[in-house]
C-alpha cells in the first residue's frame, strides 16, 4: 500500500502572507488614526479655546471681557490678526465699564514628569500676579498635581510681587520658589512638601517669562483698550 506524502509549505510563501496581512493593518490602523485625528480636531481645538477663555476669566477676577493681542515686529502689542498665528499672543482682561484689569499670558516649563503650561493674571496697577490656572500638566496624581489644588500654593499667587524698578526697565526681584514654610518676602513662592520640584518649576515659569513679559507689558499698557465698533 502507497503511503500518501503531504506536500510541505514553502516558508517563504507563508511569511509572505504573514507580511502582507501585517502591512495591510498597519495600513488600515494609520487611515483610521488619521480619520479620526482630523474627525475630531475642531471639536478639540474649540474645547482647548473655551477651556483657556474660562482661564482667562480665572486668573483675572472681576473682568466682563477679553481681547487678544499679539507682540508685533515694532516690540509692541496689536489686535490680534488671524493671518499671523506665529505671532505670541497674551490676553487683555476688562471689567464691565471697560477699564483694563489686567493682561493673562501663558507660560511652560519642564515640571517632574512633563511640561507644564500655566496662564497666569497680571494686574498692571498693583504690579503683581494676582492668579495662575494650570493648562497642561501630566504630574503625579496625589503629589505633583497639589500646584493645581494645594490652597495654600495657591494663595501664593492672590498678590505676588513682580514691581519694576524706579525707570520701570526691569523687575524689582525675581520671582522664586523657597522651601515651604520659609516664605518671607511677596516675590518669593512658598514650595508644596512632597511636590517640590513641580512646585520649584512653577516658580521657576514665572522667574522667566514676567522678567520678559512685564516691563514691555507695563510700557505699552496704553495700547491695551476695548476697541469700541462705529454705528
Amino acid at each position: 500500500m502507497n503511503e500518501s506524502k503531504s506536500i510541505p509549505v514553502s516558508s517563504s510563501a507563508s511569511s509572505g502572507k504573514m507580511l502582507q496581512a501585517m502591512v495591510g493593518i498597519g495600513v488600515l490602523c494609520a487611515l483610521l488614526i488619521v480619520l479620526t485625528y482630523e474627525g475630531t480636531f475642531d471639536r478639540i481645538e474649540q474645547n482647548k479655546a473655551v477651556a483657556l477663555e474660562q482661564a482667562i476669566f480665572k486668573v483675572l477676577p472681576g473682568i466682563t471681557q477679553t481681547e487678544a493681542y499679539q507682540f508685533n515686529e515694532n516690540n509692541a502689542f496689536s489686535l490680534l490678526d488671524s493671518e499671523n498665528t506665529d505671532r505670541e499672543i497674551i490676553y487683555a482682561g476688562f471689567d464691565s465699564n471697560d477699564q483694563l484689569v489686567g493682561v493673562a499670558i501663558t507660560t511652560s516649563g519642564q515640571g517632574y514628569a512633563d511640561i507644564l503650561r500655566i496662564l497666569y493674571g497680571y494686574d498692571i496697577e498693583k504690579e503683581a500676579i494676582i492668579g495662575i490656572h494650570v493648562l497642561e500638566s501630566k504630574e503625579t496624581p496625589g503629589l505633583g498635581d497639589k500646584i493645581e489644588k494645594d490652597a495654600n500654593f495657591l494663595e501664593n499667587f492672590k498678590a505676588l510681587d513682580v514691581s519694576l524698578n524706579e525707570n520701570k526697565s526691569e523687575l524689582n526681584n525675581t520671582v522664586v520658589t523657597v522651601k515651604n514654610g520659609t516664605k518671607q518676602n511677596p516675590w518669593e513662592v512658598d514650595g508644596i512638601t512632597g511636590a517640590t520640584i513641580s512646585s520649584r518649576a512653577i516658580g521657576d515659569m514665572l522667574g522667566l517669562s514676567t522678567k520678559r513679559w512685564v516691563p514691555l507689558v507695563f510700557k505699552n499698557k496704553d495700547s491695551f483698550k476695548i476697541q469700541k465698533v462705529e454705528e
